[in-house]
Order: structure tokens, then C-alpha cells, then sequence
């Protein structure tokens, strides 16, 4: 008989070797190329929104661009984060408004679909790739998001219809501690590098790679001098990228930068850029003009979210605007995701007070000039 002791000790090895181990690196990789970098040319404007409430609380959402041009949102909702009851929803923007919300994932469909115990879901990411719609979010089995699994579900219709839930094994043993935040970067070999991070034993950032096919076929870390968690990531050509990591340590905290020469394949650390970050999500562009965008929350606290432009690849990095701020010091306003659609416009969603999503639009004009 297997003493308990004994068999906490092997659980945690595992556990441990789970969380350490790294997938074989392809020896090529290359994101795809962005587009030339494009002035913009629209007026000064902005203009902000609330998504429909459907719970007492929501959190954590994600923008993509359907191929027919209409703007599609997912964020996780419930009666508070890390509840039973919290559910994964996504609504559609066309020319009317956002439309009625829709649950797209439950803890009894993931479980059912994953033969896996699920506790309480998060952190869905959307994504749009070609007429395919990507969806990726987090699941709890037992415990904090320390022991969470990442989840993928797929549509071919706009969001209409999703296929079963899939587990991702990111890892060998009980694949334990992944999670995901930040969107995608599309690879030249039809691919995606996913940023995700472990909570597990140690907080980390890592760099998944996912084949044409929808199969892991790499697996990188992404060093950070202190402990780094949800990474956002902007390609600046087809070999050069840029993460920016929140910082998971003791506070006060900065945003942590890691680069990669070689299309993701593998990552170093860089200066920072020296913005503050109260162990907060960030997001990070790359606009069609060539600058990069971030948003984030640079004080000791989430009561500000602010804009911040860089016109040198992330070296250097100036502030823009403040999008919200609560001079007391009591609000929050985090977990931002940016993106632009087509007609150059700037699409920002955020958590607002925890109680709903805002969706905020705008102009790179409205960045750089000066607020009347």
C-alpha cells in the first residue's frame, strides 16, 4: 500500500515535471508579414459604450473582426469570478449595436464534451482566421487558476454554431496550469504562436505554437526577471516581435518586455519599457501605421487605464490618453484588449467596475492630437 505522504510527494514530481516540461521548437518559424505601414487619415473621434449586462459581474473580454466585417466580443460573466455559475458569452456589433448575448460555453458542456471535472470557467480569447472563428478559454478542475486547462472551440458560421469543446494538452503528465489571455499572432506557415503562462509552482509566460492543422507543435518560454504572466504580443515584421508581460510579483510592479529575432521561436528578455504595472493585464498593438499601441493600468492600482504610443518598435514609449480614471482611487478599469478593423478604426473593450464590458472607438487622430 502507497503511503499518502508518498503519494502527495509523486503527485507534486509530476505535478512539477508537468509544469517544466517544454514541447520540441521547429527549427523555422516567421510570423506573417504585416501590411506596409498605412497613415491614417480619419478625423479626431471617440466615442464609448457598455455591453449588454447578463450577470452581476463580467470580466475579461475579447474583440476580433469577422470576415464580414461586423465585431464580435466574448467575456466570461457570473455571479463573481471563479463561481460555478460563470459562463462564457459572446455578442455581435453590426451597424444597430451590440446583439443580444449568447452563451457559448458552460463548465456542464466543457466537462460533458472534455471528460474532465470542471469547476469555473475564464479568460475567453477570440480570434478570426480566414472564415474560421476561434475561441479559446480557460477551465478550473479543483482549486485557484493555478490548475486550469485550456480549452478551444471553433465556428465556420460567424459564431452561429461552435464545434465541441477541446482540450488542449500543452503538457505530458496531469497538463495542468495553462492558461490563456492575449490573442494570437498569425504565422507565415498558415500556423498560429499563442501566448499563454503557468501559475503553477512558479508564474511564467511560455509561447505556444499551433500548425495549420490546430496541433501544438512547439512550446517556448518567455524569460522574465520576475514572475510574468499573460503576455500580449505584436509581430514588427516577419522575424521581429514584441511581448509585453503583467508583472505577477510584489508590487509595485512594472510591464515586462521580452523580444524575438527568430518569428517566436524563441524569446529574450528586453528593457522595460518603464511603465508601472499593479500585477494588471495588458494589451498591445500594432496599428496600421507601423506605431504600437498599449493599454494598460501604470499605477499602483486598476482606478486608471491609459493609453501609451511607441514609434520605434517598443523601445520607447510615450503617454496618450487616459481612457478612464477615478480620482479616488476606488474604481476598476482593467483587462484591456485592443483592435483595429479595416476602416482604421481603433476598438478597445475593458472591464468596467467589474459589473459589465465597455467597448470604447477611436481614431489614431484622436491619440496623437491634443484633447481640446
Amino acid at each position: 500500500m502507497v503511503r499518502p505522504k508518498w503519494t502527495a510527494l509523486a503527485f507534486f514530481a509530476i505535478a512539477l515535471a508537468s509544469a517544466l516540461w517544454r514541447a520540441p521548437t521547429p527549427e523555422s518559424a516567421a510570423f506573417t508579414r504585416p501590411s506596409p505601414a498605412t497613415p491614417s487619415v480619419l478625423p479626431r473621434e471617440f466615442a464609448v459604450e457598455k455591453l449588454p449586462v447578463v450577470a452581476a459581474m463580467a470580466h475579461a473580454s475579447s474583440l476580433t473582426a469577422l470576415p464580414d466585417g461586423r465585431l464580435a466580443a466574448a467575456w466570461f460573466a457570473g455571479s463573481r469570478e471563479g463561481a460555478s455559475d460563470v459562463e462564457i458569452w459572446f455578442s455581435v456589433r453590426d451597424a444597430k449595436g451590440w446583439n443580444a448575448p449568447r452563451v457559448v460555453a458552460t463548465p456542464a458542456d466543457t466537462a460533458a464534451a472534455t471528460a474532465a471535472v470542471v469547476r469555473a470557467l475564464g479568460n475567453p480569447v477570440l480570434y478570426a482566421q480566414g472564415k474560421r472563428l476561434h475561441l479559446w478559454y480557460v477551465s478550473v478542475a479543483f482549486g485557484g487558476w493555478a490548475v486550469s486547462s485550456i480549452n478551444h472551440r471553433a465556428s465556420d458560421d460567424g459564431g452561429e454554431s461552435w464545434s465541441p469543446p477541446e482540450k488542449l494538452v500543452t503538457s505530458p503528465f496531469f497538463n495542468i496550469s495553462t492558461l490563456v489571455r492575449a490573442p494570437p499572432i498569425a504565422l507565415a506557415d498558415g500556423g498560429l504562436g499563442l501566448p499563454v503562462y503557468q501559475e503553477f509552482v512558479a508564474k511564467r509566460a511560455e509561447w505556444l505554437r499551433i500548425s495549420a492543422q490546430g496541433r501544438i507543435v512547439g512550446k517556448t518560454r518567455m524569460p522574465s526577471p520576475r514572475p510574468g504572466l499573460q503576455p500580449a504580443v505584436a509581430a514588427i515584421d516577419e522575424h521581429n516581435g514584441l511581448a509585453l508581460l503583467r508583472d505577477g510579483g510584489r508590487q509595485p510592479g512594472r510591464i515586462m518586455a521580452d523580444v524575438s529575432a527568430d518569428g517566436g521561436a524563441t524569446w529574450r528578455e528586453s528593457a522595460s519599457p518603464g511603465i508601472g504595472n499593479p500585477d494588471s493585464s495588458v494589451a498591445l498593438l500594432r496599428l496600421a501605421s507601423g506605431r504600437l499601441l498599449l493599454a494598460a493600468n501604470p499605477l499602483n492600482g486598476r482606478y486608471l487605464l491609459q493609453l501609451f504610443l511607441s514609434d520605434d518598435n517598443g523601445k520607447t514609449w510615450r503617454a496618450s490618453r487616459v481612457v478612464e480614471s477615478d480620482p479616488n482611487g476606488e474604481a476598476e478599469y482593467s483587462y484591456p484588449a485592443l483592435l483595429q478593423t479595416s476602416d482604421g478604426r481603433i476598438h478597445l473593450a475593458y472591464t468596467f467596475q467589474s459589473q459589465a464590458i465597455a467597448h470604447a472607438v477611436f481614431s489614431e487622430a484622436w491619440l496623437t492630437e491634443v484633447a481640446p
